[in-house]
């Protein structure tokens, strides 16, 4: 493309990703031993190539330094960063533990990732810095025009003029002349192919529906030739909802306005993968604290160690609900009732202490094992109470659209529900959890619930 220097970004991220990475290595080797002549020996040099090939395959697998314009964003920058980061320790990880007869310095390998993000970092942010200064002030700017002239062809004419780091240039509007718009374009469909070649064009979009299919095939064809971007506006302005997606019917692409929240084919697989990953190794681990709280629950009252309890899942499909048993047996022998609380005095007072450090909880793991449940998400209800919740808030139904989980943001804020209206208090912290749900954000949940659990302040 004419005035487009992106090629250049890649040759020289690589190049300073690189000089960062050996510098970070050189240098906490340093800190660490303060020496440098030893680092290009045995066992460290080894360990030093090691470093550098991995993040040669990461680079040429997931080509991190290829952003548009409109995505060249700090966030989107920082969070390639720390993927690729963790994917590098990941993989340096299994190869320290595979090389056998030498212990490395886990305090070299420590400083050289802080060294390495914080640089790799600084470049980064001082790239974007710069590049969006120099757009600014007129430079390294891309060309644009707009054809099909209305509402949507301000918009976009408009967020571009608020915008100038973008580096997008405004070069006018092409349309059918009419008595309405003809003051505003800079030409009609038959100046549209000359006044491209002589400006310089870099990009032409097309405002749907006030272009017309033959004039956008003639565009799209002479792109190639002409060395321009073709990109297409539709305005979905008032109906677009919140789910939607592309699916493909042979060739024919179709628009999903859908407003069910449309299932996320990635996060949805990256969610349950660690799902089954955290359950195993929060079962495998903690099978010592598993077997010491299955025995106390026997011995401090009668009747059995588990206790199965019917609940609503994802899409309103019912399943066995598995905790350690914490109130005395047929204790709901007059029918479904909620908790009391802590004072309820169905509770065994080991049941009590189960409660408050959520250890009630842990063979949920069985659960989220079977596909029934998920580590993070909205906690599961009972039909009996879920058909009177619904009454006063009709909302909760969204909640079934997602996989309940042991612990949830209503769990950590509010935590166990005595009546309909306290269930109905804890369901406004759990409705923000479907449109807010992404891997830190559980991350995060589960840290909280890890300190209210070592507090004892669950109730």
């Amino acid at each position: 493309m004419r005035h487009r220097y992106s090629i250049l970004f890649f040759p020289l991220h690589v190049i300073a990703d690189f000089l960062s990475l050996n510098a970070a290595f050189v240098g906490a080797y340093w800190i660490k031993f303060r020496a440098v002549e030893p680092v290009s020996e045995p066992p460290y040099a080894l360990l030093w190539v090691l470093f550098n090939l991995v993040w040669l395959v990461e680079v040429l697998l997931f080509k991190p330094y290829t952003f548009p314009r409109q995505l060249f964003k700090a966030d989107h920058l920082i969070k390639k960063l720390l993927f690729l980061m963790a994917l590098h320790i990941a993989v340096i990880s299994i190869c320290w533990v595979a090389i056998k007869g030498y212990y490395y310095s886990r305090e070299h390998l420590l400083i050289t990732y802080v060294l390495f993000t914080s640089m790799a970092a600084a470049f980064r942010i001082g790239g974007l810095v710069f590049l969006k200064e120099y757009r600014a002030r007129g430079y390294n700017n891309r060309r644009y025009i707009v054809v099909g002239y209305g509402k949507l062809a301000s918009t976009i004419q408009s967020f571009y003029a608020m915008h100038p780091e973008m580096g997008f240039r405004f070069q006018g509007y092409f349309d059918h002349a009419t008595d309405e718009n003809k003051a505003m374009l800079t030409g009609g469909y038959g100046d549209l192919a000359r006044y491209i070649k002589e400006q310089n064009i870099d990009c032409v979009y097309c405002c749907m529906p006030y272009i017309d299919n033959n004039k956008l095939k003639e565009i799209v064809d002479q792109a190639e030739d002409e060395n321009y971007q073709v990109k297409l506006l539709v305005d979905f302005r008032g109906f677009l909802t919140r789910g939607a997606s592309v699916e493909y019917h042979d060739f024919l692409p179709v628009l999903n306005l859908s407003s069910q929240m449309l299932a996320d084919f990635r996060v949805n697989t990256l969610k349950r993968g660690f799902d089954i990953a955290f359950s195993l190794g929060a079962l495998l681990i903690g099978m010592p604290i598993f077997l010491v709280l299955a025995l106390i629950t026997k011995l401090t009252s009668e009747g059995p160690i588990f206790y199965a309890q019917e609940r609503i899942g994802r899409g309103g499909k019912p399943f066995k609900i598995i905790k350690f048993r914490s109130m005395y047996v047929n204790a709901e022998k007059a029918g479904p009732s909620l908790s009391g609380g802590l004072a309820d005095s169905r509770i065994t007072p080991w049941g009590r202490f189960m409660r408050q450090t959520r250890l009630d909880e842990i063979p949920q793991f069985f659960n989220v094992l079977k596909g029934d449940m998920s580590v993070v998400g909205p906690r599961p209800e009972r039909q009996f109470f879920i058909d009177q919740i619904v009454e006063v808030a009709p909302e909760y139904r969204s909640l079934l659209k997602v996989k309940p989980g042991i612990t949830s943001i209503g769990q950590i804020k509010f935590g166990y529900a005595a009546t309909i209206d306290e269930m109905v208090q804890r369901l406004r912290y759990d409705l923000l959890y479907p449109e807010r749900r992404s891997f830190f954000f559980d991350m995060w949940i589960i840290a909280q619930t890890l300190r209210v659990m070592a507090q004892g302040r669950g109730k």
